[in-house]
């Protein structure tokens, strides 16, 4: 037996049902198992057998897009059996080698025109989408679904409300959406087991067409949710709490899960965007920190955008991608830079001139940056049935800022 490995333990009468169980640690000579699933039933003197099999592990097709399963794999879209394929996939497989990797790819059109444009993203790189609840995530990650340029979209969907699972299948991703991805799901109310595994088989199936020469794009909602589970898991095996209760394996098993994502040895790459939860907005707690160190970049989503009415509440000043400004091609950056420096300004003056404080003619660039910004908060915010490719975006941008 060993860290990871699987158990069944039979319950009920003549021990004809199973509840799968992983081991979670040890203490003397015994193993410590979590459940999968309910432990109704299961009491002192059940019998327990050890799985021989290549438990935490898939083999997907390409017959999966297009459908949702559990962290385990298993169909829950009422479509009927997933076919399974001839390569085994570990759910814990390692990162590509560092010194075997390619470097990140051309500019990935995500059909966002903020972030096309702002902070332009290449195949291959992965990037938080950091934002308190209810900032409207789930609506950004549909449509970067939706609109994206990559061959395969992969969605982990992990603690989250079960009422809200159709609703994002349905109203926001789509059937067009849906046809080119694979959505991972564990609500809420599952077992901690089932919400890290969440996680895990994401990451799994994007190695799996990412093998295939495809460019994935692998969304998790949410990084901190998958954190918890994995803090749950330590506590209940023995670890000691650090900062704000999270064990030291939380720390440990991010950076591991994050850097699968990247580009591949081969042709195919994964694209990564991974939502952290910033309780009480709270853009410096520990998982938010440590998931910052690791990604290549962040977009910051602020409650005091959204609830100006502009969406995405993207707070573009805050937010950086760290493959810019090579990602941007050279003719466009001038005028990337000169629309920073309007918000910038903006910024700066905004209290005064809510305040009715800053007198006009003052200063030529707030007089500018007054100005422009009606058209550049139009420009920012966009509707979830609209996409804007890279090129639109910046001939968009240009035609309000112009370039130095």
């Amino acid at each position: 037996m060993r860290l990871g490995g699987r158990i069944d333990i039979a319950v009920g009468a003549h021990s004809a049902g199973l509840v799968p169980c992983e081991v979670i640690g040890f203490q003397g000579d015994r193993a410590l198992a979590m459940p999968f699933g309910s432990l109704d039933g299961v009491r002192r003197g059940c019998p327990a057998y050890v799985r021989q099999d290549a438990a935490g592990a898939v083999r997907p097709t390409q017959a999966w897009l297009g459908r949702t399963v559990d962290a385990l794999g298993r169909p829950i879209d009422g479509l009927g059996e997933l076919p399974q394929g001839p390569a085994v996939y570990s759910l814990r497989a390692d990162p590509p080698p560092a010194h075997a990797r390619r470097r990140v790819g051309a500019p990935l059109d995500l059909g966002v025109r903020c972030i096309n444009t702002f902070l332009t993203m290449c195949s291959g790189q992965r990037m938080g989408i950091f934002a308190g609840s209810g900032v409207g995530k789930s609506v950004l990650l549909s449509m970067l679904a939706r609109y994206t340029a990559a061959d395969v979209a992969v969605i982990g969907l992990v603690g989250e409300r079960g009422r809200e699972v159709q609703e994002f299948l349905q109203e926001d991703l789509g059937a067009a959406g849906l046809a080119r991805s694979v959505v991972v799901v564990a609500t809420s109310d599952e077992p901690v087991l089932m919400r890290r595994n969440a996680a895990y088989l994401a990451l799994t199936l994007s190695e799996y067409f990412r093998d295939q020469g495809a460019q994935v794009l692998c969304m998790i909602d949410s990084i901190t949710r998958f954190a918890m589970a994995q803090r749950d898991i330590g506590l209940a095996s023995g670890e000691p709490p650090t900062a704000k209760g999270y064990t030291p394996t939380v720390f440990s098993e991010l950076p591991r899960l994050l850097e699968r994502a990247g580009p591949g040895t081969g042709d195919g790459s994964i694209s990564g965007l991974f939502t952290v939860l910033v309780e009480g907005d709270d853009h410096n707690e520990p998982v938010a920190d440590a998931v910052r160190g690791i990604l290549d970049g962040h977009i910051v989503m602020e409650r005091r955008i959204a609830e100006s009415g502009r969406y995405p509440a993207i707070n573009v000043l805050r937010s950086v991608s760290r493959t810019m400004p090579k990602a941007c091609d050279p003719a466009w950056l001038p005028t990337v830079q000169r629309a920073r420096r309007v918000l910038s300004t903006y910024a700066d003056m905004e209290e005064l001139i809510r305040l009715g404080a800053y007198r006009a003619g003052s200063s030529v660039e707030v007089d500018e940056a007054v100005a422009l910004m009606p058209d550049l908060e139009a420009f920012l915010g966009q509707s979830k049935e609209e996409a804007t490719s890279i090129s639109e975006g910046y001939a968009r941008l240009a035609a309000i800022v112009g370039a130095d």
